[in-house]
């Protein structure tokens, strides 16, 4: 169905007396430093050819190597270069889905988004297992059961990989890394449900309780960490044996920090986001960069730290989210094409298993992105609606590039980080309205 405006919506007639200001796009600047995909291979080899690793790998072992639900850069590349050295060790590997209740909770679900990541039998090279059954493992020291994937458990051996990064919704030494994919994504939805029924407020410190099980009741031979840089790209390769996780991860997770892409502009009236998604951020849109935290009093500690707008809208949800459109609920204004994309079978096992159902309410929407955009003025409060500041993104992963309004031009100007790539001009609307 093509995505309409609706002139007769009586929400759009309310804000056909906004006027948009024209937008200006801008170049943020951050550390540029990373690999090349085609360098990737032997960066990944050098790193688990590391004596304390390699010989952990002996012949003839099972091998269960991780691979998670979020878009990570090169992913294909780098578990590719995990299964070869496995292969070259004289072992048998094999991957499985290690991402919580993701993909709906299912096998098949999970199995589709390893697909869109190109993760396969064939470009993997080896088999692909999916299962949503878990092993209980024991109990945390506060009487928590862990429970692990079953083919994991199995395997003579664990090898971990995943990106290293602040989390969204909790702040510790350990955030998003190799020990939650440990205790989250091996979890499977019953593992990651034991874990998030504590709460948010409560994970920076039980995490490491469940990690601890996992790692006293699972060989976990290596942990492969990926830093990012905040163009999206591959930054560092960090394999780790299994002592080194616990010891390494915490000064890997504050480089990653520094290395983590931000707005320059610290407030704004509207922050308006294309497209919100499972493979941009767990949160759909990551918060430590749009200012959008969905569990009470969670925030970045530096300076600077996310956006401060007052309305935020979101007009899209990506293709390789595949329906889940957790994170939603924290924003002020949708579409309603969004609103149709959304599966609520795959978006709302996420909101369950994470308790945070605010996350997956639906805002109020507009039938166009151009009704969408000045709805969210027209709601602000105390501003200068006849020259709104307003900060257009792509998403919150690519923010290299961004579009501001009119009114933000000098703080652009004065900002050693930013810089114009060109003049004001209007938003690129369709005949309906729409921006594509």
């Amino acid at each position: 169905m093509a995505f309409e405006s609706n002139p007769n919506s009586v929400v759009e007639q309310l804000c056909q007396s906004v006027s948009l200001p024209k937008m200006v796009r801008v170049h943020q600047k951050f550390d540029s430093t990373h690999f090349e995909p085609e360098e990737l291979p032997a960066v990944v080899h050098a790193q688990l050819e590391r004596e304390n690793i390699r010989k952990q790998i002996r012949p003839g072992m099972s091998i269960a190597i991780t691979c998670g639900s979020r878009g990570i850069a090169n992913i294909a590349i780098i578990i590719r270069a995990i299964v070869d050295f496995v292969k070259e060790c004289g072992a048998n590997p094999f991957v499985f889905p290690a991402m919580g209740s993701h993909g709906g909770a299912t096998p098949e679900g999970q199995l589709e988004v390893l697909r869109s990541y190109h993760v396969t039998e064939e470009t993997m090279g080896c088999p692909i297992r999916a299962t949503m059954e878990t092993v209980y493992l024991g109990d945390t020291v506060e009487g928590k059961p862990v429970f692990s994937d079953k083919y994991a458990h199995e395997a003579d051996g664990v090898i971990l990989c995943g990106r290293i990064k602040p989390h969204t919704s909790f702040r510790g030494p350990y955030e998003s890394g190799l020990l939650k994919m440990a205790v989250i994504g091996m979890g499977k939805q019953h593992g990651a449900e034991s874990v998030h029924e504590s709460g948010f407020q409560n994970m920076g410190r039980i995490m490491p309780q469940f990690a601890r099980v996992v790692f006293d009741h699972t060989n976990i031979l290596a942990g492969v960490g990926i830093i990012e840089n905040a163009y999206d790209q591959t930054y560092k390769i960090a394999a780790l044996d299994a002592q080194e996780i616990w010891e390494q991860e915490p000064a890997l997770l504050q480089e990653a920090n520094r290395m983590m892409g931000r707005l320059w502009i610290e407030k704004t009236d509207v922050l308006v986001v294309d497209r919100l998604g499972k493979n941009i951020s767990g949160d759909g849109m990551d918060p430590n960069v749009s200012g959008t935290f969905g569990s009470p009093g969670r925030q970045r500690n530096e300076v600077p730290g996310p956006i401060c707008a007052q309305r935020t809208v979101v007009l899209d949800l990506t293709d390789e989210s595949h329906g889940n459109a957790n994170g939603i609920g924290v924003a002020d204004v949708t579409t309603k094409r969004l609103v149709d994309k959304t599966d609520v079978d795959i978006t709302y096992p996420n909101a369950l298993t994470s308790t945070l159902v605010n996350m997956v309410k639906m805002p109020i929407f507009s039938h166009s992105d151009q009704g969408a955009i000045r709805l969210a003025v027209r709601i602000c409060n105390e501003i200068d609606k006849a020259h709104p500041r307003i900060v257009r993104i792509a998403n919150t992963m690519e923010i290299g590039h961004i579009w501001v309004s009119e009114a933000l031009i000098d703080e652009v100007k004065a900002h050693p980080n930013m810089e114009l790539e060109g003049e004001p001009e209007e938003w690129p609307f369709d005949e309906k309205g729409n921006l594509w």
